[in-house]
């Protein structure tokens, strides 16, 4: 198993009178890393799965009495796919406020269901973790940074799933079963997703637009349907950890980009997946794509484990001046060009530079790219 940054992280909140909430993608090892923190803490451990069909029977009409009933002498209380549990959000508000030496967890992979069931009764009873496909540190830590440096073509065609990780040699057809159906469960159960087919036209779409500014119009135009809907997939697929955008950058140029977004994959191996292309860079024309969307989607990684607070953008102005991507902190802009090619020159764009005087500008390529990777500040 590798370790997971976020376990020291999660342990420092045991039995602080709150619950502890871990989100995410499916497959993304968050049963496996909870069980692993539970296990090592040799404490007995009351585990309920959502997708049994008697769990929500037991929960049903929660009481304090019922629940003393349930807990009796267990120290830990486990609900997995949680978001599939009548009255979660009850239940662990009543068992944080009423059993003081009982830590009660939850996982779950569909955000729009369990944070919807949990954020009111559970309003400052709660920590929240988000646990993403292995990040580049973490890969780094256990297979060394050499080894890693090796293994980045395949990061950038497979992804960082931890199956797909741990079983390279079947990399694509792991790939194939995660990009199905499975990791589309959440949605395809819900009934604003009428057109499964329609789903998949909008991921494709978007998989062969990294890098590229998304207008909604214009997907609905190449996916047959209407903006409102293209934006609520959209939404719904962001929601489940599918894909992110990111926002542009606009404060002090007079031409630049008000609204625009970008959206990226949070793991290569998805996109990939999704338009069913897994050759290898030499025989790719789209090495620049896939460079980006893995920094930028690893790099949010980090960001969100490092809590650094650095807000995400990228620039541009109408008269198509851009800059890959940047983050600010404090008044200061950090801004970044993503090079696959480390012998291609990049160069801000003067228009930026005056624009935003207090920045730091650097080029970022797969000689430099382990900086980026894993400090705030590179």
């Amino acid at each position: 198993m590798i370790n997971r940054t976020l376990q020291g992280q999660i342990e420092n909140k045991f039995l602080k009178n709150k619950a502890i909430i871990v989100i995410g993608a499916r497959q993304t090892g968050k049963t496996t890393l909870i069980k692993s923190m539970l296990d090592s803490r040799k404490e007995k451990t009351l585990f309920f799965n959502g997708d049994e069909a008697d769990t929500n029977d037991i929960f049903d009409g929660p009481t304090i009495a019922k629940l003393k009933g349930i807990i009796r002498d267990f120290q830990n209380v486990f609900f997995d796919e949680a978001q599939k549990i009548h009255n979660i959000g009850t239940v662990m508000k009543l068992i944080v406020d009423n059993f003081k030496d009982v830590q009660v967890i939850a996982s779950g992979s569909s955000s729009f269901e369990l944070m919807n069931n949990l954020n009111e009764p559970l309003t400052g009873r709660k920590y929240e973790f988000h646990l993403y496909p292995l990040s580049y540190s973490e890969l780094a830590d256990n297979f060394g940074i050499v080894e890693e440096k090796r293994n980045l073509e395949n990061r950038l065609i497979f992804g960082s799933y931890p199956d797909i990780v741990s079983s390279a040699e079947d990399a694509e057809e792991h790939l194939k079963l995660l990009a199905g159906s499975y990791l589309y469960k959440d949605l395809l159960m819900l009934e604003q997703i009428k057109k499964p087919v329609l789903l998949e036209k909008i991921l494709k779409a978007l998989a062969l637009q990294i890098g590229s500014e998304v207008s909604y119009s214009e997907l609905g135009t190449i996916v047959e349907s209407d903006k409102k809907t293209v934006e609520k997939y959209i939404d719904l697929l962001e929601k489940t950890y599918i894909i992110f955008r990111l926002p542009a950058l606009n404060k002090n140029v007079r031409n630049e980009i008000k609204k625009g977004k970008k959206i990226y994959f949070y793991d290569n191996g998805i996109r990939n997946a999704v338009i069913s292309d897994y050759r290898p860079l030499a025989k790719r024309t789209d090495q620049g794509a896939l460079w980006e969307n893995y920094l930028i989607s690893e790099r949010l990684k980090f960001l969100s484990i490092s809590s650094s607070g650095r807000e995400s953008f990228f620039w541009r102005t109408t008269q198509q001046q851009e800059v890959d991507y940047i983050e600010t902190q404090y008044g200061k802009y950090y801004a970044y060009e993503f090079k696959w090619n480390p012998l291609k020159k990049a160069s801000l764009s003067k228009t930026f530079a005056s624009g935003y005087p207090d920045h730091e500008f650097l080029t970022v390529t797969p000689d430099s790219y382990r900086e980026f990777l894993s400090k705030d500040d590179p």
